[in-house]
């Protein structure tokens, strides 16, 4: 296995000792540092800011980082797949194909990063068999690495996450966005039901604060894709959340297209609530 040193490395070797995928882990850990690097560099001193869409940016970082990632997972596993926000769908190299697919988004909350708001991370998740195996989400501003893997636990900076266990809904802090018919009003009546409402710009991070109980839940309706919560969705899994799609279906399915994805996580105490307030 891979030795890491410096900042995210107890997690490469905690987690090493403790999952057939280690060895993965520690080289996600160890790109997801260096991403980091990257993104702090250039914080708030961003040469390019590009328009992607009516309410999204990309900057040179973003491709940056995919860049990094990818190379590096190409060099040392050419016959795995890569998927990424950026660059979308790259085939294995080789001419015969893992089964495994590494999924990636290289600056999650890019209109965070771009107006200077530190809220934003590093995605990193390989999936095998069509379900996520092993995650990392890797906060620079904050130095945090979340991690997890299929047989493993999930751990911040190398100490076991778990999930909160506020027993009233009246003391959650959540983060509820969604949208379409009649959800406006069921959304506004599950926000009087809690005790309080946060919406922070990234979704592989709020997922994350999922899993360490700094939120108690997140909730997202149709917009995400499957590099927003690939890791952070197994993270919050492994720490005990219960995740679903927003219908209560499967969180994770490699056939949805791009920006149909949802996903509901929560205590196993509060998500069928939750999710009946949503539904």
């Amino acid at each position: 296995m891979t030795v890491l040193s410096g900042p995210g490395s107890d997690d490469g070797r905690r987690l090493g000792r403790s999952t057939s995928f280690g060895v993965e882990l520690a080289l996600a850990i160890e790109l997801a540092h260096k991403a980091g690097q990257i993104q702090m560099d250039r914080y708030e001193h961003l040469e390019r800011i590009e328009a992607k869409g009516p309410r999204d940016v990309v900057t040179e970082v973003d491709h940056l980082c995919e860049a990094l990632v990818m190379n590096a997972v190409r060099e040392r596993y050419p016959d795995d797949a890569f998927y990424a926000e950026e660059i979308g769908e790259v085939a294995a190299s080789g001419e015969t194909k893992s089964g495994r697919v590494w999924i990636v988004d290289p600056l999650d909350g890019t209109v965070n990063y771009a107006n200077g708001i530190p809220f934003f991370c590093i995605s990193i998740a390989l999936v095998a068999d069509g379900k996520p195996v092993a995650g990392v989400v890797y906060d620079p501003t904050r130095d945090e690495t979340f991690a997890g893997a299929i047989d493993g636990p999930s751990l911040r900076n190398g100490e076991p996450i778990r999930v909160g266990e506020k027993e009233l809904l009246e003391d959650l802090v959540v983060t509820i966005a969604v949208g379409g018919r009649g959800t406006v009003r069921k959304r506004r009546e599950a926000l009087k039901a809690i005790r309080a409402h946060r919406s922070m710009g990234s979704a592989a991070l709020t997922l994350s604060y999922v899993a360490c109980g700094r939120f108690d839940v997140y909730a997202q309706g149709a917009g995400l894709s499957a590099w927003d919560v690939a890791a952070a969705g197994l993270i919050a899994e492994r720490a005990g959340a219960t995740v679903t799609s927003l219908d209560g279906g499967p969180w994770f399915d490699l056939s949805r297209p791009a920006k149909k994805w949802s996903c509901l996580a929560a205590a196993p105490s509060h998500h069928a609530a939750i999710l009946e307030m949503l539904k």
